[in-house]
């Protein structure tokens, strides 16, 4: 049984712990967090070791998940000091590639790259990997097989990683159902009955694309019927610059991306 040390004790490593326990995870974790009442809360939740300890928690490790902020990976980083013996590391830092994470740690640390959803804490995450050529295959079915306790694993090229981090966050989801969820208030709904009807309108549609045989493009034209409410609806938010709006969007996030990387 090897031990996965995490590096912080925020948001994503809570859903990740919640994730790997959902899905009966072998491994023993172990959380490091400079923050004590954030180290008793995620032992209490989720029944995992913690060290207050930055440098007694890493002597601990096969595997390291930094679960920092970019801005706080070069701190994290050279607080830890010089590492010895040949790590796994994992950054689940966004926007900070892997030739920054090597030169501010050095060898023999072993890089990949992570980018976990927070609804693995459900079981049905998407987590984006991406491995520099010369890590052995050995270790990147070790970081494929963590992942994949909680959800689909997919590898991409690290050029493309700013790309999908800014595409595939649940935020967009939640964004959307709460505004489309104030938009149905508005228009005489309660808020619950809103909720329900936008999530369904969301969630259960975007389930039918996924889990179904049916194309994207079928699907629309199948609920928006040309000369009906939905369609009406969705040509109008067009029109409104629906399209434009998510562009701008992501394009944003693309640019906070390239800030975390320095670029």
């Amino acid at each position: 049984m090897s031990t996965v040390v995490f590096l912080g004790g925020g948001r994503i490593t809570a859903a990740m712990l919640a994730g790997l326990r959902l899905g009966k995870s072998k491994h023993h974790l172990v959380v490091h967090d400079r923050n004590p009442s954030k180290l008793r809360n995620l032992k209490k939740q989720n029944a995992v070791a913690v060290e207050p300890d930055l440098k007694s928690a890493v002597k601990q490790a096969d595997v390291l998940i930094v679960a920092v902020r970019p801005s706080s990976i070069r701190e994290l980083l050279y607080s830890v000091g010089k590492m010895k013996g040949a790590r796994l590391a994992i950054s689940l830092a966004a926007g900070v590639p892997l030739r920054a994470l090597s030169k501010l740690a050095g060898p023999p640390v072993k890089w990949a790259r992570a980018m976990p959803s927070p609804v693995c804490r459900s079981g049905r995450g998407l987590t984006a990997v991406t491995f520099p050529r010369t890590l052995a295959s050995a270790d990147r079915k070790r970081v494929h097989d963590l992942f994949a306790t909680f959800g689909q694993v997919v590898e991409i090229p690290e050029s493309k990683f700013d790309a999908f981090t800014v595409t595939f966050s649940c935020s967009h989801g939640y964004h959307a159902l709460a505004t489309l969820a104030r938009a149905a208030q508005e228009a005489g709904l309660d808020r619950r009955t809103a909720l329900l009807a936008s999530a369904h309108a969301l969630g259960d549609g975007i389930v039918t694309w996924r889990e179904g045989k049916h194309s994207l493009e079928s699907l629309l034209q199948e609920a928006a019927t040309p000369g009906g409410i939905a369609a009406a609806t969705t040509t109008a938010m067009d029109a409104a610059g629906y399209g434009r709006v998510v562009r701008q969007g992501v394009a944003a996030g693309l640019r906070r991306a390239r800030m975390n990387a320095g670029k």
